[in-house]
């Protein structure tokens, strides 16, 4: 099934209202840096589309029990929320998608929520352990349509803890390089042009790398139809651009790239 599948205006609309009916409503979750960043004050106002960022169990153990108490929130929130609305404001302005000013944080629970949003962004997935069950979630998620950007991971070793979890999703399909001509690089922008983008890390220590990640890499799962559906942004953390893009310190150009990969990432999932 895919999301954007074309129904008669009667059953559409029957499904619309029953899609709406079934979502979760708009929650916080603790976080790793933020703690009381403003909520915008449209974030109740009904739109098409939204981010939604995938909250994932890691090696820590996390989440778990200390969510909602004075525990480590996990991973998965790194630059959350403050990136999330950073990327969704960037979203209204760059582009014609119908966005919604929050994000939405959706977990691999079982259940037919994660169904609703067509596309999540995970981060610091060098991090993630799904179980079984999770990753064959996720797998189906993607079978179905659905489309994963993960983002903020750097180094073999992350590298190879990543790659366990995938192997669960995808035990019969290989990761690629992305080659400078698919049209994921030129859906909305040329962005045949790339350069590394660094974490916010770079503004102490002007380094575009982490750990032994010295070279970026654009990555992708590709299904049987030659779809990206899992795009792997490794050795680079395009979160941290978009999220400290309005810190005059941070590169323009490094936030420019960042932002032009997410607008390409994202109508390219909307359009293929």
């Amino acid at each position: 099934m895919r999301f954007r599948t074309v129904l008669t205006a009667g059953i559409l609309g029957l499904a619309a209202w029953g899609v709406v009916q079934a979502q979760k409503p708009f929650k916080e979750y603790p976080a790793l840096e933020y703690g009381d960043f403003p909520v915008p004050p449209d974030a109740g106002t009904p739109h098409e589309w939204t981010r939604a960022r995938l909250r994932y169990p890691d090696i820590a153990g996390y989440p778990g029990r200390s969510f909602g108490g004075s525990g480590f929130p996990g991973y998965w929130t790194m630059d959350y929320p403050r990136g999330d609305r950073h990327t969704l404001t960037g979203v209204r302005r760059l582009t014609r998608i119908d966005a919604r000013s929050v994000e939405q944080v959706v977990s691999l629970d079982g259940t037919d929520e994660i169904f609703n949003w067509p596309m999540l962004y995970g981060v610091e997935v060098g991090y993630w352990n799904l179980p079984l069950d999770q990753a064959k979630q996720l797998r189906d998620f993607l079978d179905r349509g659905g489309f994963l950007m993960v983002d903020d991971f750097h180094g073999t070793r992350e590298w190879a803890n990543f790659i366990t979890s995938l192997e669960r999703m995808f035990p019969d399909r290989q990761w690629v390089d992305i080659p400078d001509t698919d049209p994921i690089f030129n859906t909305l922008y040329d962005a045949r042009q790339r350069v590394q983008i660094p974490g916010a890390q770079y503004l102490e220590t002007g380094r575009t790398f982490e750990r032994d990640g010295y070279e970026a890499h654009w990555r992708a799962i590709y299904d049987t139809r030659g779809r990206i559906v899992v795009a792997i942004c490794h050795n680079m953390d395009m979160g941290d651009a978009i999220e400290h893009s309005d810190d005059p310190r941070y590169p323009e150009n490094m936030a420019s790239v960042a932002y032009r990969i997410n607008m390409n990432y994202f109508v390219y999932d909307l359009t293929h």
